[in-house]
């Protein structure tokens, strides 16, 4: 893989408007965004190459699960020349994507690769962040965006006895490409969304594979299948429209929910619409059912029974029926994160696979050969495949040596609990923003849709700065305080409280359980933002003009409000 050269000489220097961490699909966007606009802009990226979450993970079955066309940039010159194979791209397909988005736009000569960013710290004085990386690298710039990923920190549980472990073990999110499990026996820890992917691979080629997991996933079926070069063509003329649909919808596709409930109809009506949008595979079955799902938990469960209904056909062994699909749902359906699935149920019912509740034979402890349970029964293994998920959110921002303005890390400010202002900046961090976060839709949206939104934002807030000759931006305490009760109040009238799970933190242990999600959608979570720019609310910008500050939209020199930067009498 080729390396940039924007730092020739590790220790120089570099000078840049804007530094942005992490060259993932929102470090793209922004780089492109804002060289458009006609700032100087540098990226440092840790991994070797672009793709963010798709460099790092390639684990055996890893890929979307936004269906083609939506999981890509809307940049017409890239999507012009480049067609998909699947309608859910793997992640092979997806770094090569990324590959032409580079070559396309020529990214590269403005990104450092293998530059971990381990210091970042602004200087009032300065007007700038100074960012240091752990290779050496030294970068100054007013404006820092993190785009550091929404699941990227590997979480590992503190399993005991696990480093007597003598075998091989990789966590799914740093797998080895070259990796075969032919003839060995494999123990998997997990059942989200990655092990689900895992599986189904796993399950054709291992002699034995034994899945350890304390709740099934609510899985639905991908329709997964081949995308024409023909039908790409043809629909590349609707693209931009399909975009702006999206855009403008809940969840980043134009599908929309019924605006009645469910059982505001006929159990005939009911039942065909269910059929219909089960039918259509990906999320149709979350995205267009009822409007009361997620609201009312007898509506919850009609959803839910009619999900086991169709599960339950699938597999034949009785007990590992009752293990994946449980008579009374686990959770509220629609709570947690549905996986999609090709053939993860055929699989799991396979004689070489085994399924171990570890609610009802826990893990006691893992030795040389494999994992002894509480019941006294070894397991031994060739490998023990992690899919024990990330420390999602905040995990990437709390382990890159980010301080405040007051030397504070990041990781103590946040200690009891994340705070933003719009999902997109933190106080006591100026002219500092973040994309794909916490506080916004992004756990119940398209990733590419969700990013450009915030990307857009993130620039019309950079251009307004600078015309208006800003020093910094920095949002008030009592924003993020508004900002973080408001999504309190959204979610008290839905069932996700009830579920935890990475939506939440509580995958994490120590880890504040707390609703990061705006469930208000894309649509309105833009507006809501869009609606700030206007007079600042939430903000105090400060001009570089005899220091003025201003907040919420009228400046301040030495304690004598102004407008428009004179005093006003």
């Amino acid at each position: 893989m080729a390396d940039t050269n924007i730092n020739p000489s590790v220790g120089a220097i570099v000078h840049s408007d804007v530094l942005v961490i992490g060259a993932g699909f929102s470090g793209i966007s922004m780089l492109y965004r804002l060289r458009k606009a006609g700032f100087n802009t540098k990226v440092f990226e840790s991994g070797g190459d672009f793709g963010g979450v798709w460099y790092w993970n390639r684990y055996p079955g890893a890929r979307v699960d936004s269906e083609w066309p939506y999981y890509q940039l809307n940049i017409p010159e890239v999507y012009r020349d480049w067609e998909f194979s699947e309608k859910f791209p793997g992640h092979k397909e997806i770094r090569a994507y990324c590959a032409h988005v580079d070559k396309v736009l020529n990214l590269r000569k403005d990104v450092q690769f293998n530059a971990h960013v381990v210091d970042a710290r602004y200087s009032a004085e300065e007007g700038q962040w100074t960012v240091k990386t752990q290779q050496g690298h030294i970068a100054k710039s007013k404006y820092l965006v993190l785009c550091t990923g929404l699941l990227h920190r590997r979480h590992i549980p503190d399993f005991p006895g696990l480093t007597s472990y003598k075998g091989v073990v990789h966590h799914t999110g740093f797998w080895p490409e070259d990796m075969s499990v032919k003839g060995k026996k494999v123990g998997l820890i997990g059942a989200g969304a990655t092990a689900v992917q895992v599986v189904q691979e796993l399950a054709k080629e291992a002699d034995q594979l034994t899945v350890f997991m304390r709740r099934p996933s609510l899985c639905l079926p991908m329709g997964q299948r081949p995308v024409g070069s023909d039908e790409q063509k043809g629909w590349k003329a609707y693209f931009q429209t399909l975009f702006k649909a999206g855009r403008q919808s809940r969840a980043g596709f134009p599908g929309s929910v019924e605006e009645v409930g469910v059982f505001d109809v006929s159990e005939e009506e009911r039942l065909r619409h269910l059929e219909d949008i089960w039918a259509r595979g990906g999320f149709n079955y979350l995205m267009c059912n009822y409007n009361n799902v997620v609201l009312d938990k007898e509506a919850n469960k009609v959803v839910y029974d009619f999900w086991a209904n169709k599960i339950s056909q699938r597999i034949k062994d009785p007990k590992k029926t009752e293990l994946m699909v449980p008579k009374e749902a686990p959770y509220y359906f629609g709570t947690k994160r549905s996986p999609l699935e090709q053939d993860y149920y055929e699989m799991l019912d396979r004689p070489n696979v085994d399924i171990v509740n570890l609610n009802e034979t826990p893990l006691k402890t893992f030795n040389e050969t494999g994992m002894l349970l509480e019941d006294g029964k070894q397991l031994d293994f060739d490998v023990v495949v992690l899919a024990t998920g990330f420390d999602s959110f905040s995990g990437s921002l709390t382990q890159m040596g980010l301080k405040n303005r007051d030397g504070m890390d990041i990781k103590d400010v946040w200690r009891d609990g994340i705070r933003t202002y719009l999902g997109m900046t933190f106080n006591g961090f100026p002219n500092c923003f973040m994309v794909y976060t916490p506080h916004a839709p992004t756990a119940l949206s398209n990733g590419p849709t969700i990013i450009e939104a915030q990307a857009d934002f993130i620039l019309a807030a950079i251009e307004k700065l600078e015309k208006e000759g800003a020093k910094s931006i920095e949002p008030n305490r009592d924003a993020e305080d508004e900002w973080d009760n408001m999504i309190d109040a959204m979610n008290k009238h839905t069932l996700f409280p009830f579920t935890n799970s990475w939506w939440n933190g509580a995958n994490i242990p120590g880890k504040r359980i707390q609703i990061v999600t705006h469930p208000g959608g894309i649509q309105m979570y833009e507006a809501q933002c869009r609606e700030k720019l206007d007079g600042w609310k939430g903000f105090t910008v400060e001009h570089n003009k005899n220091g003025a500050a201003e907040e919420n939209g009228v400046a301040k020199e030495n304690g004598v409000a102004t407008e428009n930067g004179i005093a006003a009498h």
